[in-house]
């Protein structure tokens, strides 16, 4: 690698040495952002696909949950019109 110039204030370098800086440059903050949050060492990749599974099922859970809720709203309306057909209708006898 070739040392950097300054010219008026600007630091020149060829590209292609910019990019590998830039590329290992990256990849120390990926790193260090990963050992920040406690995805670092062996074990990283099955704690990702852990994370990701966990999500997911929580995904699925929060899609269910919402399934049943319009599905109870949407028996309780069908069995109020049955219930006010009956009444209309006095199927049971009652009334006059």
């Amino acid at each position: 690698m070739n040392a950097p110039t300054v010219t008026d204030g600007m630091v020149t370098m060829p590209k292609d040495e910019f990019e590998e800086l830039l590329e290992r440059v990256a990849e120390r903050g990926a790193r260090a952002a990963l050992a920040e949050v406690g995805l670092d060492g062996e074990d990283a990749a099955n704690d990702i696909r852990a994370l990701r599974g966990l999500l997911e099922a929580f995904n699925i859970a929060k899609r269910t949950a919402w399934q049943t809720v319009v599905k109870m709203i949407t028996t309780g309306f069908v069995l109020a019109l049955v219930a006010g057909a009956i009444i209309k209708l006095k199927v049971f006898g009652g009334g006059n």
